[in-house]
């Protein structure tokens, strides 16, 4: 079984790794970069029109492309910042030949994905992300101070939420320097 604190220490090596890129809003340097991009998380939903109340609407994602592809599944490309790394796609399947299970709003397990955003306005925007339609709140913000590597810390707001088909989804603003960062 999983524990909160095992738990705390993925959502931090999460935060490492794919938050502080953003923050600092610039690639690598060309000497420490690899042929390799991370484009896109592409998450199949249920009904994308339930899910895009929080990706577009709440958080401010901007639709880069909606298609229907081939008749039987509607793609949906989002970005924040930059649109050719970092996307979240969302994949609905149209015709799908199996009942389809309700959500389950539980802890991430091994095979499930975890989201992290990092919203610099998250104190003024939380009582929208609340008031989502199909968004269920997993944890209100509160201060963490996750271990950095130079043995200090790292402050982070952190709040959690689970969209319509119950996707965790970490909505942090960090407060300290970023891992892997000088400012």
């Amino acid at each position: 079984m999983i524990t909160m604190p095992f738990f705390r220490v993925i959502s931090a090596i999460f935060l490492y790794f794919f938050l502080s890129s953003s923050l600092s809003a610039a690639p690598v340097p060309e000497s420490e970069r690899i042929p390799v991009d991370l484009r896109r998380t592409t998450l199949v939903v249920r009904d994308i029109d339930k899910s895009l109340p929080l990706y577009r609407d709440t958080l401010g994602l901007k639709v880069i492309y909606d298609q229907v592809i081939g008749g039987a599944t509607r793609l949906v490309l989002l970005r924040a910042n930059d649109d050719f790394v970092g996307v979240l796609g969302l994949m609905q399947r149209l015709n799908p030949t199996a009942p389809i299970p309700p959500p389950e709003f539980r802890r991430a397990q091994a095979g499930d994905p975890i989201l992290v955003f990092n919203l610099q306005d998250l104190e003024s925007r939380i009582e929208r992300i609340r008031t989502t339609p199909h968004v269920t709140v997993a944890e209100s913000p509160r201060l963490i101070d996750y271990p950095a590597a130079n043995g200090g810390v790292i402050r982070v707001l952190f709040s959690a939420v689970w969209d319509a088909d119950g996707n965790f989804i970490e909505l942090n603003r960090i407060i300290g320097t970023p891992a892997g960062t000088t400012r």
